[in-house]
């Protein structure tokens, strides 16, 4: 059977979203001249990351410093917008896709270091750059079905390890052409973290409500873009030409259950500059109204939709109409519509 996946939620609400930027900015031009020897020695022109990614700098957490300590501030400060304190959250969830370890789920640290009760859920969604979308839609339930009247998704994004391991393994006067270009989505990826607290709407009126959305699978394309915490290896081509028409068919479809052809602001998951330029032209979007981020702080991963989100909320209005667009290494897609 195919189709869409679709959901939808009636008393979910964001009550706060915030982001958390990584302090040190890691320009492409420094990456290239790291890169310099290789560019020359396969016949390869720098500029690549800018000229055709659109990523001009990225950001990463200072060396020895953990990036989950981002996942924290970020979860303390969207509990302070919200005016909550930690004993009223009833499930935490961390959607990020860096992680330390295997076990224990990195909820567990955040959770403790949040000062969160005993009372309080917390595990971890992990489903490449779609996990916080995806984790909207489980708590957002959650908050629907009664169990709980606050919670809190987070996600920290960590890229300085597998981009160092990656330029050190490309510098090494080995590298051909295709390895340099299977390492390139690596070396756009950024730092940096976002939260968010959902609670219920007849609770909080001051909220922003959330309609639902749908998701759709292509997961006959699960080897397209493999990543560890050491490196990626992806077929960027490939990845783009199914993902935008994985996108085309759950676009044509949902026109049954929404009209998402004219919303007022659109947060689409943050690859390439040349990404969102086709994501606009197949959906017949405005492109001026679809929100960047890239451009200085690269692909922040599952982070990448709600940091967006976080950078326009402040000149959003009541009443406009926000499509959360995300897009995931799997392949799948997911969209959640905000009645902001």
């Amino acid at each position: 059977m195919t189709g869409n996946a679709i959901y939808r939620l009636t008393n979910t609400s964001i009550v706060s979203v915030t982001r958390v930027e990584a302090p040190e900015v890691v320009s492409s031009d420094s990456l290239d001249d790291r890169l310099n020897g290789t560019y020359n020695r396969i016949g390869m022109a720098r500029g690549g990351l800018a000229g055709l990614a659109g990523v001009e700098e990225r950001r990463w957490w200072p060396e020895g410093t953990s990036y989950i300590a981002g996942g924290v501030e970020a979860g303390r400060t969207a509990l302070e917008q919200a005016g909550i304190t930690p004993d009223q959250v009833g499930l935490l969830i961390n959607a990020s896709v860096s992680r330390p370890h295997l076990e224990p789920s990195v909820a567990t640290q955040i959770h403790d270091e949040l000062g969160l009760p005993t009372n309080c859920l917390n595990f971890d969604i992990t489903n490449a750059c779609l996990g916080f979308v995806n984790a909207m839609q489980v708590a957002g339930s959650m908050i629907d079905a009664g169990q709980m009247d606050y919670a809190l998704i987070v996600a920290s994004e960590g890229t300085r390890e597998p981009q160092e391991r990656t330029l050190d393994r490309l510098v090494n006067g080995e590298t051909t052409k295709d390895e340099l270009k299977e390492a390139f989505a690596t070396l756009t990826v950024g730092s940096g973290a976002a939260a968010m607290v959902l609670g219920r709407t007849d609770q909080n009126p001051g909220g922003h409500r959330v309609v639902g959305g749908l998701s759709r699978a292509g997961t006959s394309h699960h080897g397209l873009c493999i990543g560890t915490m050491e490196e990626m290896h992806t077929d960027s081509r490939a990845l783009f030409i199914e993902g935008m028409a994985l996108v085309t068919k759950a676009w044509a479809e949902a026109k049954a259950e929404f009209e998402w052809s004219d919303m007022d602001a659109y947060i689409p998951h943050q690859t390439s500059t040349a990404h969102l330029r086709g994501l606009s032209k197949a959906l017949g979007l405005d492109n001026s109204r679809l929100a960047v981020s890239l451009v200085h702080h690269g692909n922040t991963a599952a982070a990448a939709v709600p940091f967006t989100l976080a950078q326009e909320a402040a000149s959003m209005e009541d009443g406009d109409r926000v499509l959360l667009m995300g897009i995931g290494s799997g392949l799948n897609v997911s969209f959640t519509e905000i009645a902001w």
